[in-house]
């Protein structure tokens, strides 16, 4: 039986601690590990997911899945999954858009969240036995339901080459909606669909760990979040809604 409460107060404390860690680290000389293609490493990533993973093995003794280091034992039908900086790119440029973010996972279901937008202070949270919450402040998902009136926030995965096919059929997609927003975080993406400030979130080949926690947190602000087509190395097909939104 998850004691989710516990979970909880575990997870937020690691990420808020991961992320004073990250603001501290802010404006200094970033040591760049990987810069291939559309990929982008920092040494500050393990560091702060060793961080993140130190914590949490003190006070759980559920295993942990790392986006930089990968799983600490064998996944069970428990266990922690961790985006230690989820926006790397926008991070070292600048741009204030990146936070931490760990969730718990159920039978391979997001069953807790906690996304820390340390750029701003703002610690959003939930568990499927919740309400969602930025930091003491309820909140829900949007009651818009016409995609003209509404806003989709999305990505492109990083991979090397796109197809004008690919490209066309995301032009398609756009175009039934008010405003489309590319923030180069699905993490915050999600917590902005949670919140009420977008509507829809979807993105197809994005990792797990990107988006688990803000999985659960939808869920909690009322909202639906469908994750499917889960691949061998952790990417999956995720769309997160107000569950208001027209097909």
């Amino acid at each position: 039986m998850i004691d989710f409460n516990h979970s909880l107060q575990i997870a937020k404390s690691a990420a808020l601690l991961a992320g004073d860690f990250l603001h501290k680290a802010q404006g200094s000389d970033l040591k760049i590990l990987l810069n291939e293609g559309r990929d982008l490493k920092l040494q500050l990533d393990v560091d702060t997911e060793n961080i993140i993973k130190d914590y949490i093995s003190a006070h759980s003794n559920y295993s942990i899945l790392g986006e930089e280091t990968g799983p600490s034992d064998k996944l069970d039908e428990c266990f922690w999954i961790v985006d230690p900086l989820d926006g790397t790119s926008n991070f070292l440029r600048g741009i204030p858009i990146s936070c931490v973010s760990i969730a718990l996972m159920h039978d391979l279901k997001p069953v807790l969240g906690v996304i820390y937008d340390f750029n701003h202070g703002d610690l959003y949270f939930g568990h499927i036995k919740s309400k969602a919450f930025i930091n003491d402040q309820e909140i829900q998902v949007s009651s818009l339901s016409l995609k003209n009136e509404s806003t989709l926030v999305t990505g492109i995965p990083a991979k090397t080459n796109y197809s004008d096919n690919e490209f066309n059929h995301l032009i398609s997609i756009f175009q039934a909606w008010k405003k489309i927003r590319m923030i180069g975080s699905a993490a915050m993406a999600a917590a902005y669909v949670a919140a009420g400030k977008a509507e829809t979130y979807q993105e197809n080949g994005i990792f797990l760990w990107d988006i688990a926690a803000g999985a659960a947190i939808v869920s909690a602000a009322g909202g639906v979040a469908s994750i499917t087509n889960l691949q061998p190395d952790y990417r999956v097909d995720a769309k997160f809604s107000n569950n208001q939104i027209e097909e």
